[in-house]
């Protein structure tokens, strides 16, 4: 039987024959490795990293403990809270499917996300570029809060949205070639939008929403950023 891609009334990509297919197992499987919890990460990698000259003046030894850093706070405190919501029944499943489920991660993960930006900003070494990208993922898990009680956006647009946001400033603020960069962000957001329309329920507005969200929460951490630092 063929498998194709159909819009539903909800404006979702779904897969006609009603079987799982590779397209919906790599839909899966991009969900996961561009997961909210894991884009912050990849874009501190990025910088300590690839970016020439924003970590240049660490040792390799503080270069990891930057990446242990934001392991610690964007992702693996993240997960440990879902996993003890779960496990004390405060939520009904991991993904979070529900409205209501997502309110505690959401505020949990603000308390997480906020301690980073805090200590990251009064570390006179540590470059302006990731403490606005912290700021930036502390207010984009609010403003996810404030929205979820309307709808339920979609976290992986806002994360893709940020994602784009960053790069996209650190292209027009810096003398160096981001092409590369700025097409692979794209290339990424797309797959990850792509991706949520199939394999989740999330509606058109919930995912583009999402994306407008990041753009905005990154927007806004520069702009205080630069004002208030």
């Amino acid at each position: 039987m063929s498998t194709a891609l159909m819009m539903n009334d909800k404006k979702n990509l779904k897969i006609t024959d009603g079987h799982s297919s590779g397209t919906e197992v790599l839909a899966k499987v991009i969900s996961y490795l561009f997961h909210p919890v894991f884009i912050p990460l990849y874009a501190v990698w990025f910088m300590v990293y690839e970016h020439p000259y924003l970590f240049a003046g660490f040792t390799p030894k503080e270069k990891v403990l930057v990446m242990a850093q934001a392991f610690a706070m964007f992702t693996f405190f993240p997960l440990v809270t879902v996993l003890l919501l779960r496990a004390l029944k405060f939520v009904e499943s991991f993904h979070l499917e529900k409205q209501k489920d997502r309110i505690i991660p959401l505020v949990a993960c603000g308390v997480w996300y906020f301690w980073i930006w805090y200590v990251w900003r009064n570390l006179p070494d540590y470059p302006k570029p990731a403490v606005q990208l912290a700021l930036a993922v502390f207010i984009s898990s609010w403003i996810g809060l404030m929205i979820n009680i309307k709808m339920k956006i979609s976290l992986h647009a806002i994360g893709a949205g940020v994602m784009i946001m960053f790069i996209l400033l650190l292209a027009f603020t810096q003398q160096l070639n981001f092409g590369i960069y700025i097409s692979m962000a794209l290339l990424i957001a797309g797959l990850v939008c792509t991706a949520r329309f199939i394999v989740s329920d999330h509606t058109a507005w919930e995912i583009y929403g999402g994306l407008l969200a990041g753009f905005a929460s990154m927007l806004v951490a520069y702009w205080s950023d630069n004002f208030f630092g």
